[in-house]
């Protein structure tokens, strides 16, 4: 058992959830948010003793100080949560976008913010930032989470230097194909992408833990943006 405890925003699903399960099994206690307290706690009751929840709306940027006031000492911080809209620049939904991008980019940042009395100012405290392959891999539809993917980018940036010696990186998968999202695609779709990956097989879920995991714990590592798609883009 450790004396680290970790933020896992969007923990209660998908990747998020894999990561904190791992690293409760390695000893750590994690909080897992939700935008429900519900679903935060059924989560954090499934995780065990080592594990909370908390319902925190990054969408709702003013909320997030009041959402987080119970939240104590933490060893670092990892934003899994995402949302994915469909939004060309022919037909520009601007309410979706300005969701999104006010979700991802000045949610993540106003968490940090909040936070930053709870955070030890050392090289061993990370911070993980998710974004995704779309920042430079853009596919029909994409116009809002390429471009926040693209500014994830630039926020792990500005965070590494203005909070150093806490470290901050940012993770880019590629598509994952046993994460909910996409395992639940017809088997034609993955087949195709699957064709498109060098040894014919997609990153996982435990790929993409083990990444985190990476970033978050290498002292040596702060300011990196890592791409995690088994080589997708040399096809």
């Amino acid at each position: 058992m450790t004396d680290r405890t970790y933020l896992i925003v969007g923990g209660c699903a998908g990747i998020g959830l894999e990561l904190a399960r791992d690293l409760v099994a390695g000893g750590d206690r994690v909080v897992v948010t939700s935008r429900k307290q519900g679903t935060a706690d059924e989560i954090a009751g499934e995780l065990g003793e080592r594990a909370s929840g908390v319902a925190v709306d990054l969408s709702e940027p003013t909320e997030i100080a009041g959402s987080l006031a119970g939240v104590g000492r933490l060893a670092g911080i990892v934003f899994t949560a995402i949302e994915r809209d469909s939004n060309t620049i022919r037909e520009y939904d601007i309410a979706m976008a300005t969701r999104l991008i006010t979700l991802k980019l000045i949610g993540y940042t106003e968490t940090v913010h909040v936070l930053l009395d709870r955070l030890e100012p050392s090289v061993d405290t990370g911070i993980v930032l998710f974004g995704g392959r779309a920042k430079d891999a853009p596919y029909p539809g994409s116009t809002t989470v390429s471009t926040i993917n693209g500014g994830v980018e630039g926020l792990m940036n500005t965070l590494a230097l203005e909070l150093a010696p806490i470290r901050v990186n940012a993770l880019h998968p590629g598509i994952v194909g046993d994460s909910p999202y996409w395992r639940e695609k017809p088997a034609g779709v993955l087949s195709g992408y699957e064709s498109r990956t060098p040894g014919g097989r997609l990153v996982s879920m435990e790929d993409v833990v083990d990444a985190a995991k990476f970033l978050l714990f290498n002292r040596g590592v702060s300011a990196h943006s890592l791409n995690i798609d088994r080589g997708w883009r040399i096809t």
